[in-house]
């Protein structure tokens, strides 16, 4: 199995609806209880200036989290929570409800398995195509040092 750090990222590249499919069939008999009033809202990201180390605000970005209980109707207790770059609650649900299935191997832990291998595949196929991207950008300055000579000639 993979390192937990990894499961959000890589189920949320998952389709919506598939996500929301599989949780909502999980879950149909269970009680699903918040730790906390999930939110989403935005965030600030904040940097400090390199000429005077002052701090300054460069942007907002979505963000949802939600920290949950399962209770399965066998009386199997476990907690999931996540964190994700959405602004939808339900998102965040979803993926704290598959951190608790993942991570305790409550019922349906092989389906949600099955997902996040897909979603770790996809999320290799993106960094593959971003790689592939930056390497037809490669630019060779040595080029530029012959031109440079050149000129100075003139």
């Amino acid at each position: 199995m993979t390192d937990r750090t990894t499961w959000v990222s890589a189920l949320n590249m998952l389709p919506t609806d598939e996500l929301l499919s599989l949780t909502a069939q999980l879950s149909c008999n269970w009680t699903v209880r918040p730790m906390s009033v999930p939110q989403a809202g935005l965030g600030m990201l904040k940097m400090n200036d390199s000429a005077f180390d002052e701090p300054f605000y460069l942007g907002e970005f979505p963000i949802a989290s939600a920290w949950i209980e399962v209770q399965t109707n066998n009386g199997m207790t476990a907690e999931g929570a996540a964190q994700v770059m959405d602004d939808r609650v339900e998102i965040a649900e979803a993926l704290a409800l598959c951190d608790a299935v993942l991570a305790n191997q409550l019922p349906g832990w092989e389906r949600v398995t099955q997902l996040l291998e897909k979603g770790l595949s996809m999320r290799e196929d993106v960094r593959l195509e971003r790689k592939q991207m930056l390497a037809a950008t490669h630019v060779d300055f040595s080029l530029l040092d012959d031109v440079g000579d050149e000129h100075a000639e003139s």
